[in-house]
């Protein structure tokens, strides 16, 4: 299944109103915060467009009479009036800001867990740094809106029908044409906010790969000094900077062609209303007062138009970043959980049957494959570089699920087991194990139940209990040792070690060691491999070794290459398929 994000899917795209909807299940409890934030918005709404009416008519009534104490009185409704819309945005400002908060900590929540649900195959075809660019970046864009574009959109809006309602109300000829600009304006904004959101999905797209480049850059920079490559890798950055540069550029203009068209429709409606107002005044029908009225509400109209137009560009940012987390949201893992397995009394413990798989977008890298693995034996995977033994050893532990045929775990189907329950039945140590930052306590206890509140001094005592004791002690404070992030304060055999102990710990029935003794020296070999003859007599080991001396000892052993996996017979007849391999390669 092709997992590669791009942001090309039409379902992936969403309006203003379907980014509300999916966000819905994130906005629970927030109900009764929501209601205030729209009172205090009305509320706020309300007084600016109160304070026009006020001034009106206090102008023909109390300042064109010379009644002081009239005006007097309506310059203290006008304090009240301001006061109560001052009071009314303080509490919008600050309610919503906290649910913004809690939204995008639901939704961070949210991308996270998807991101935990997804397969293997995901993390293989989509960059890591594009992926943090992702929680990050583009769900702080969402929470920025909704803190605080998202209030002053609804707030302006209302504003804007109010004023335009009063316009019309007031003079419906004048009104009218007050308002004819506003629809010239808001037909081009129609028309090119699609370009606006097509430039800002751009430049969250380039700030993703900038993000990848960036995190792969330090994730390999000991690789980068060792070879000296140090300039290849500053060419890239520079690309994807030169990138990221051309692309902000494109949306900074995108986001900021809108100001100028509504200051421009602002100033000929002043220039409208000006020049109708006078006429009006002359004739009779308008008063000097309501002139004033008038010009406050062509104000209170265009005023939050130019503050839409800087606000649209948040909306078209907002909207082009959950398009881009709604690709996230919306994936659904190829790898289900199947109806609760029944296992086959007598059955072997892992089977594969007519099995095929290849990568995606890659060649078929196993064909028809059949063997099985019984209990309690040991078996070698061997084969040239390439030939498919970490692909088998992957499909064992469910990985990945083939293309192909079907995986038996004990006689049922292995996609039936629960990954609690498969992951305590089958241990995987990788080539190259990963580490959490903590101690080494904290990494052999990760993710076991059994162990998780057991303390350093009891944990000790069950690694004695499971002759594993003698490995803790290639370790200068034993289970109080430091492990930094990713693990580099330790070598690569130490790490091998720890994974080799945190699977052993799970008892599991079968037990996949790919390379797991690469790197460690002679004398720890050997007490790995008395360490696994210790293990319990029904537990299956499978040995994927490029040392031959590592599977001497194997009761089967397989040669996996070309897309098939045959029985290699004795060490010699592996070592002569081997051989024979090299000289065709």
């Amino acid at each position: 299944m092709n997992y590669r994000l791009n942001t090309t899917d039409k379902e992936a795209k969403v309006s203003l109103l379907g980014a509300l909807h999916r966000l819905a299940p994130l906005m629970q409890g927030e109900s009764h915060n929501l209601v205030v934030v729209c009172f205090a918005i009305l509320v706020n709404s309300g007084s600016a467009l109160i304070a026009p009416i006020l001034i009106g008519h206090a102008v023909d009534q109390y300042i064109v009479g010379k009644n002081f104490h009239g005006v007097l009185v309506y310059s203290g409704y006008l304090f009240v009036v301001f006061t109560v819309g001052l009071v009314a945005t303080y509490m919008q400002t600050k309610t919503m800001g906290g649910v913004a908060r809690r939204i995008l900590f639901n939704l961070r929540n949210a991308l996270f867990t998807k991101l935990q649900s997804l397969p293997v195959a995901f993390f293989n075809q989509n960059k890591a740094g594009d992926l943090i660019s992702r929680i990050n970046n583009d769900t702080d864009k969402l929470n920025q809106f909704f803190a605080q574009a998202l209030m002053q959109f609804l707030g302006s809006f209302f504003l804007i029908v109010g004023a335009a309602v009063f316009l019309l109300s007031l003079n419906f000829k004048l009104g009218g044409a007050a308002l004819l600009p506003a629809l010239i304006v808001l037909f081009i904004t129609q028309l090119i906010s699609g370009w606006v959101k097509r430039k800002n999905t751009e430049s969250l797209q380039s700030l993703g790969s900038l993000s990848a480049e960036v995190q792969e850059s330090l994730a390999n920079f000991k690789v980068i000094v060792a070879f000296d490559r140090l300039d290849y890798f500053r060419e890239k950055f520079n690309d994807a900077n030169q990138q990221n540069y051309r692309a902000s550029i494109n949306a900074g203009i995108a986001n900021n062609v809108f100001t100028p068209i509504y200051t421009l429709a602002s100033s000929i409606a002043q220039l409208i209303v000006l020049t109708l107002g006078i006429y009006f005044i002359q004739t009779g029908s308008l008063s000097i007062g309501l002139l004033i009225g008038f010009f406050l509400y062509v104000n209170n109209f265009y005023n939050p138009l130019r503050q839409l137009a800087s606000m649209w560009s948040s909306l078209q940012q907002a909207l082009a970043a959950f398009d881009r987390i709604s690709e996230v949201l919306a994936l659904q893992s190829n790898m289900p959980v199947l109806p609760a397995p029944q296992a086959l009394r007598g059955a072997p413990l892992l089977q594969f049957e007519n099995v095929s798989f290849g990568y995606p977008g890659g060649k078929e890298v196993l064909r028809n494959i059949n063997f099985s693995l019984e209990k309690g034996k040991t078996y070698a995977l061997v084969g040239p570089t390439g030939g498919g033994k970490t692909t088998t050893a992957s499909l064992m532990a469910r990985l990945y699920d083939p293309t192909g045929g079907i995986i038996l775990l004990s006689g049922a189907d292995i996609r039936t087991y629960d990954p609690k329950v498969r992951v305590q039945k089958i241990g995987f140590i990788l080539q190259e194990p990963f580490l959490f930052s903590g101690t080494i306590h904290d990494n052999i206890v990760y993710g076991n139940e059994q162990y998780s509140d057991k303390s350093s001094t009891e944990m000790l005592d069950i690694l004695t209990n499971a002759n594993l004791h003698g490995l803790l002690q290639r370790f200068e404070k034993g289970l109080d040792t430091a492990v930094t992030t990713g693990g580099d304060s330790i070598s690569l055999g130490q790490k091998q070690l720890i994974a080799f102990m945190r699977a052993a710990l799970r008892k599991p029935e079968l037990l996949i060691l790919d390379e797991a003794t690469a790197n460690i020296d002679t004398v720890t070999e050997q007490l790995l491999e008395e360490i696994l003859e210790k293990l319990s007599a029904e537990t299956t080991k499978v040995i994927i070794a490029h040392r031959l001396n590592t599977i001497q000892n194997a009761d089967e052993i397989f040669f996996v290459n070309g897309g098939e996996i045959t029985k290699a017979g004795s060490m010699e007849n592996a070592v002569n398929l081997l051989l024979h391999d090299k000289r065709k390669s």
